[in-house]
């Protein structure tokens, strides 16, 4: 196999790296760490002995991948982003048999200085948010950010987000991808399926006519003052008749 490493990388044997993979400063590969092809190692990463990374992963600067963490291909990891696989540490117990796993989908991003706690699963081109602190599942394409970690909308597949706060059929504003949400999943509508048909809408109610006046019905208001109106008389404004008389 071919791949590239940096003369101060550290990567022992019988470590299994991909083709076309590369492996920067200070980088250290443990005994039976599994990298894929066309990966990029930043500087400084290290790399668990029962640790796996897919093909096509970018691992930036600073990033520790332990026993029990699996990368699908496709995953971005940024700067100083953390794994852990223990969720009760101490110096003085050894709890290398109670490592929990720990699993990233394919196309997921993990943003800088995101923290993931062992034991969860992290789904397909999902987004974790810089600085989050994720403790529970992420369901596939969720933008999920915070301490600790809440989803807040989805991401497309290009990794830009959809728009918020809907459901039915959404579009990515970049690509033009569309998507299917629903009660906390997203699924993608490939190009040949119909969108569901939308909601008809409710028909607004019909407008009330005023009647217009009527035999039955008083041509004239009553005077303001509510006093009877004189026969004969004339509101004030009113037009002159030809027949009247001064």
């Amino acid at each position: 196999m071919s791949f590239w490493a940096h003369p101060t990388a550290v990567v022992e044997a019988p470590a299994d790296v991909g083709d076309g993979t590369k492996i920067w400063h200070f980088c250290h590969l443990m005994p039976g760490a599994r990298v894929g092809a066309g990966c990029v190692l930043g500087q400084n990463v290290f790399v668990g002995g029962r640790a796996v990374i897919g093909d096509g992963c970018r691992v930036q600067n600073n990033v520790s991948v332990y026993d029990g963490v699996t990368l699908g291909d496709e995953v971005f990891v940024g700067p100083s982003a953390v794994f852990t696989n223990v969720r009760t540490p101490r110096a003085f117990v050894d709890r290398k048999q109670a490592f929990l796993p720990t699993s990233v989908g394919r196309g997921a991003t993990v943003g800088a200085n995101a923290t993931i706690v062992c034991g969860i699963s992290v789904g397909e081109h999902a987004l974790i948010g810089a600085g989050a602190v994720v403790t529970r599942d992420v369901a596939p394409f969720a933008l999920v950010l915070g301490v600790p970690a809440r989803r807040v909308g989805w991401a497309c597949r290009c990794g830009v987000p959809l728009p918020r706060g809907r459901r039915g059929t959404l579009a990515c504003p970049a690509c033009g991808a569309r998507y299917l949400a629903g009660a906390g999943a997203l699924r993608p509508l490939i190009p040949t399926e119909a969108a569901p048909p939308a909601r008809a809408a409710r028909p607004a109610p019909p407008r009330r006519r005023r009647p217009r006046n009527g035999p039955g019905r008083a041509a004239t208001a009553a005077p303001p003052s509510g006093r009877p109106r004189a026969r004969g008389s004339r509101s004030p404004g009113s037009r002159r008749r030809s027949d009247d008389r001064p």
